[in-house]
């Protein structure tokens, strides 16, 4: 009682150790409730008090003081790591059942040894999610409250009792990263979930799963896959039709193998879990025309030959749209129709943006920057640098994200690149739209350096020799990767004057208005660390898109090519925007970009001529479609997209 007459005079927190853990401790003296005289006691009600070591083992008991007194806090240090990890667990559940969730804090507490530092910090964070996935999984939280909640148990909650100032000291801390024994959670049987999606990418873009009973999963395909006919790889965005003329096998099946390095929680689906699979004719032998393998293949080629692993940004545009009943029939309409950067359509779409953003840095993936796009209803997420591999897993999650989300608030999210309700593109909705890409930002790093940047060696436009060779080949060959990257007839709708995605065959510095452009950090003085290339959109296969950038990228550093004269933007009125001439501009249309890849000897040498006839034949039956629809056919496909 002295003590906190001192601590009152100096505005300081008192620590309130009820015994954990010592050998002369007297469990019928160390139950908290025993203080209760002293937190009745008006002289003390002013103090703050923290009862550390959760009062183990009357964790109940404490939690129920945190709820009833104002003045009491609770700290779980020590009870983790001390106890066994489902004693951890039900400690903090039980603090979790009654004590407000913002007078519950950590601290390592470690004694004796320096390791029960590391273990308490590392351990208490892996604790701490298992609780709050269950409460997520519950209905108890949603996955924001349980992101604030994160914050108060490690940071907010301790500040605010001790009145610490860190907002300078720890602003620069990197995102902990789980431990090794805890994504072991990826391969390991969770007992809460029911159901596994086994997901792949069709040749048309399609995300496409089956959903397996979890026992069955770990039983029989977590090893041994499924089988799936290798015509459901050439069906179409129109229909469930086998495409003509695609070069696959008219029988048999490859085997749809889970890789267990990409096993996520769905977020949005209680007791569900997803995963994307490759596809092998064999154990340990894939397919050639396994999209994800593609990719694999030539990412490895270029680390093979040059040490260089190409790393991906994304600006993922999507619309959001909601139903409404006209004339007795329900018709979807832009969320909202608010300008570019809008604040009003950041608060009309703030519940779904919130939990989209959540959801994805729950699978461990790095949102920059949320944003209202320039047409109605549409925003854009960009997603941070990884490697291409990596890149190309994220975007599939991405769109799953985006998409049960709108749907789980009763809305329709599409990332078809030009909407328009009446298939004209001129209507009051999507006159002035430019519609929706993925824009990629594009580097190359060699153990971990950005190399595309000039070193002393070599600087030109900014660019060193490796960045300037690659992306003079995907320069070259743009017209050909649009084949993949902009996959559908509705793609090339996207393509006008002064509609922020380029026409011609240029780049520029900092230029958005062209094809492609280099990027420079602020206050670099013309530094390149990446380029941007717009041609890009979220119906293409991830992993086939970003494969032909590198397959591009490989032609320009194996003939050493060097990139054109950068165009300024003052420059805009060298072009002439009806001059059809394809030689200097992109391709007007889908069956353009076909006709360009069968002539590039570079795509047909290095893909082979079979794998580019397999795209062939869906891109025609979707020229077909798009032709003889007498409105637009891509007004239902956006619900596949």
């Amino acid at each position: 009682m002295h003590a906190l007459v001192v601590a009152q005079s100096y505005d300081l927190p008192m620590q309130i150790d009820t015994g954990f853990g010592e050998k002369d401790l007297d469990l019928r003296l160390a139950n908290p409730l025993n203080l209760r005289n002293l937190l009745e006691d008006k002289r003390f009600t002013k103090n703050r008090l923290v009862l550390l070591h959760v009062s183990y083992p009357f964790s109940k008991e404490a939690s129920y003081l945190a709820s009833v007194y104002p003045q009491v806090y609770l700290d779980f240090g020590l009870a983790i790591p001390k106890l066994r990890y489902h004693g951890m667990i039900s400690s903090v559940k039980e603090l979790m059942d009654i004590a407000p969730v913002n007078k519950v804090m950590f601290s390592t507490d470690g004694f004796a040894f320096a390791e029960s530092f590391y273990l308490g910090a590392q351990i208490a964070r892996e604790v701490v999610f298992s609780v709050l996935r269950d409460a997520c999984i519950d209905g108890d939280l949603s996955i924001p409250e349980a992101l604030a909640v994160v914050k108060d148990i490690f940071a907010e909650t301790a500040k605010q009792f001790y009145k610490l100032d860190v907002s300078s000291r720890y602003s620069d801390v990197e995102p902990h990263h789980l431990s090794t024994s805890f994504q072991k959670e990826q391969n390991d049987f969770l007992t809460d979930v029911t159901l596994v999606r086994v997901m792949w990418i069709d040749f048309s873009g399609q995300h496409r799963c089956r959903v397996i009973p979890q026992q069955r999963f770990y039983s029989s395909v977590k090893k041994h896959g499924l089988g799936l006919t290798v015509e459901c790889m050439g069906f179409t965005s129109i229909c469930d039709d086998v495409a003509d003329d695609t070069w696959l096998p008219p029988s048999g099946e490859v085997r749809t193998v889970p890789d267990l390095s990409t096993k996520r929680r769905v977020p949005w689906a209680k007791h569900q879990e997803m995963v994307l699979a490759d596809m092998l004719t064999e154990p340990g032998r894939a397919w050639q025309y396994c999209p994800r393998d593609v990719l694999r293949r030539y990412s490895k080629i270029i680390e093979d030959d040059y040490g260089l692993v190409m790393t991906v940004g994304v600006e993922v545009e999507f619309y959001i749209m909601k139903t409404i009943l006209k004339d007795g029939k329900e018709e979807l309409r832009p969320l909202d129709r608010t300008p570019y950067c809008s604040t009003a359509a950041i608060d009309a779409a703030s519940s779904v943006l919130d939990e989209i953003v959540a959801c994805l840095q729950s699978l461990n993936m790095t949102v920059e920057q949320v944003h209202s796009e320039a047409g109605k209803g549409q925003f854009e997420i960009v997603m941070g640098y990884t490697d291409a591999l990596t890149q190309a897993n994220n975007l599939v999650y991405t769109h799953e994200i985006i998409k049960g989300i709108a749907r789980k608030h009763g809305l329709v999210a599409t990332f078809i690149p030009k909407y328009s309700p009446d298939g004209s593109y001129r209507d009051e909705l999507s006159a002035h739209d430019a519609g929706s890409g993925s824009h990629v930002h594009i580097s190359l790093s060699k153990n971990g350096e950005n190399v595309f940047t000039a070193s002393g060696d070599y600087n030109r436009y900014g660019m060193s020799k490796f960045g300037e060779s690659f992306m003079a080949g995907v320069l070259g060959h743009v017209r050909s990767i649009c084949v993949f990257t902009c996959p559908l007839p509705n793609s090339y709708e996207r393509f006008e004057n002064k509609a922020w995605n380029g026409l011609f065959l240029c780049w520029g510095p900092e230029t958005k208005e062209l094809t492609m452009r280099t990027c420079s950090p602020p206050g670099t003085d013309g530094v390149v660390t990446n380029f941007e290339l717009r041609t890009f959109d979220g119906c293409a296969n991830p992993p086939l898109g970003l494969a032909s950038l590198i397959v591009a990228g490989l032609d320009g550093l194996r003939h050493n090519l060097k990139i054109p004269d950068p165009v300024e933007p003052t420059d805009y009125n060298i072009f002439d925007y009806n001059d059809d001439n394809e030689d200097t501009r992109l391709p007007s249309s889908l069956s353009c970009s076909i006709i360009h890849i069968f002539s590039d000897e570079w795509f047909l040498e290095t893909l082979g001529e079979n794998f580019l006839k397999s795209r062939r034949g869906i891109c025609g039956d979707e020229i077909k479609a798009y032709c003889e629809c007498e409105g637009d056919p891509f007004g239902e496909v956006m619900y596949k997209f």
